[in-house]
């Protein structure tokens, strides 16, 4: 099995280095990452300027752009052989909820799913984050569980794991996203020159975190998956916009 391996907090992370190290005990692994933090980056690919890459001593690669944009090259032929599956990861920080429409390591999946292979994205839900080998265990369990029994093709998976030893993650649980409230007013401060400066503020905390959802199993010390899709087409309002739309 040959597994892409990305990030989006930087190929010198150090989620990214641990991920490596224990997936290369069960697969050929190729790493290409972007050269600096690129959280929030969600699925941007760099389109008005050509990307840089860069080689490093052990073979892996660093690219000046976004998560998409290190899965598009290293799938469209940066790579020598074609990868069996992409995992993104380890996120220092969870990516729970609606966090997956902002988030680079899981856009970085989603990039992987939609151009065709199977594609995990994988946070550490600590701030600051710390055992990040326990996340690297439970990603590699749930990949050789996937060698032997496959998920339908369509599906990515989305993991968030408590930031404990391994020994004290309670069980592995699937899970449906929560949703946040919105997030917190943006933050005004001035330059050495009088010029306004905005932050973006504090994503909202939790609204729907009930039992089943993401938000709830970090909660319990249980290490959640979701499996999430491409296709955003809600199909059961198809027929009734048609309907709406027949009256114009």
């Amino acid at each position: 099995m040959h597994i892409l391996i990305t990030n989006d907090d930087g190929y010198s992370a150090s989620g990214i280095k641990i991920l490596t190290q224990e997936l290369a005990q069960v697969a050929q692994v190729s790493v290409v990452a972007p050269e600096r933090d690129k959280s929030g980056a969600s699925n941007s690919l760099t389109l008005m300027r050509p990307l840089r890459v860069k080689c490093l001593e052990d073979g892996s690669f660093y690219v000046d752009g976004t998560p998409t944009d290190c899965v598009h090259l290293a799938l469209s032929g940066l790579l020598e052989s074609q990868p069996d599956m992409v995992v993104s990861g380890i996120n220092a920080g969870p990516n729970l909820g609606d966090d997956v429409l902002y988030s680079g390591t899981v856009a970085a999946a989603m990039e992987g799913r939609y151009l065709g292979l199977p594609a995990i994205a994988v946070s550490l839900a600590g701030k600051p984050a710390t055992h990040f080998a326990t996340a690297a265990v439970i990603t590699r369990r749930v990949i050789e569980r996937l060698v032997h029994n496959p998920l339908p093709d369509d599906t990515l998976l989305n993991i968030n794991v408590p930031d404990v030893p391994v020994d004290e993650v309670v069980a592995i649980r699937a899970t449906r996203l929560g949703f946040r409230h919105k997030s917190e007013p943006m933050i005004e401060q001035s330059d050495p020159y009088g010029r306004p400066l905005y932050w973006v503020g504090p994503p909202g905390e939790a609204q729907d975190a009930g039992e089943g959802t993401d938000f709830h199993a970090l909660e319990q010390c249980i290490a959640s998956v979701t499996p999430m899709q491409i296709d955003l087409t809600r199909h059961g309002g198809i027929q009734p916009l048609q309907s709406w739309l027949d009256a114009l």
